[in-house]
């Protein structure tokens, strides 16, 4: 019979024993928060459990962007990507962007719609705390970048102001 409390042969060698069931809260963490990854420190010990969804998530931004931004061009004028255009607001954070209060409620803004410095365009739920991201200034809103409950990257283009 082994006695689960003395150390194994591993153990007393200084080898890192996993716990699995840390690991598995972790990355229920990492699910339930729409988070890409979670490290945590315990002296030595040291569990990193990440996720990659750039690759989920980055066809259908462009996708979705592109088609819109080319719309919105003139012919003789060259395209320019929505990171790129003067008036992006960007997403200061990873988390879920949604485009008004509560389901079912009209968006904060669309594109046409007159918006003051401060104005709340989007909300971005980060670790179940809603953000509102503010017009950081007076003008017109040409686009919406993003969809309803869609996951947003740091950086990304939510939309654009003129």
């Amino acid at each position: 019979m082994v006695d689960k409390a003395a150390p194994t042969d591993k153990a007393a060698s200084g080898a890192m024993r996993v716990d699995t069931d840390m690991v598995r809260q972790l990355t229920e963490l990492l699910n339930k928060g729409d988070l890409t990854e979670i490290e945590v420190q315990d002296g030595d010990r040291r569990i990193m459990v990440k996720r990659h969804l750039a690759a989920a998530i980055a066809p259908a931004a462009v996708a979705s962007a592109a088609p819109a931004a080319a719309a919105g061009a003139p012919a003789d004028t060259p395209a320019v990507s929505a990171a790129d255009h003067p008036g992006a607001v960007k997403s200061p954070m990873v988390g879920t962007v949604y485009l008004s209060g509560e389901p079912g409620a009209a968006a904060f803004v669309a594109a046409g719609t007159k918006v003051n410095a401060g104005d709340t365009l989007v909300i971005i739920e980060a670790m179940k705390v809603m953000n509102p991201i503010t017009a950081p200034k007076s003008g017109v809103v040409r686009q919406i970048l993003v969809e309803n409950a869609q996951p947003v990257e740091f950086d990304q283009p939510l939309a654009i102001i003129e």
